[in-house]
């Protein structure tokens, strides 16, 4: 069995990832739930709804729910366009 070991880049960011880290942290299943309102919401220039902070900060730090949100928001603003 090998080891793989992290470089000090790695652990600086996994360590900052955990500061980062919140007691109502939404998961990706709970953020997913609540990504279609918000991305509505952004994409019409409008206020974010109730609880979109814990959206953001879930897109913050989760670098494939920030993707998928991307690629949802660009569908919506052609279909606004």
């Amino acid at each position: 069995m090998s080891s793989t070991r992290l470089t000090d880049g790695q652990l600086d960011n996994l360590s900052e990832l955990i500061r980062l880290t919140r007691p109502d942290e939404l998961t990706c299943e709970d953020w997913l739930g609540r990504v279609g309102a918000y991305a509505e919401s952004v994409a019409a220039g409008g206020v974010a709804a109730s609880g979109s902070e814990l959206v953001e900060h879930h897109l913050s730090l989760c670098w494939e729910c920030r993707e998928e949100f991307e690629a949802l928001l660009a569908v919506l603003r052609s279909r606004i366009s």
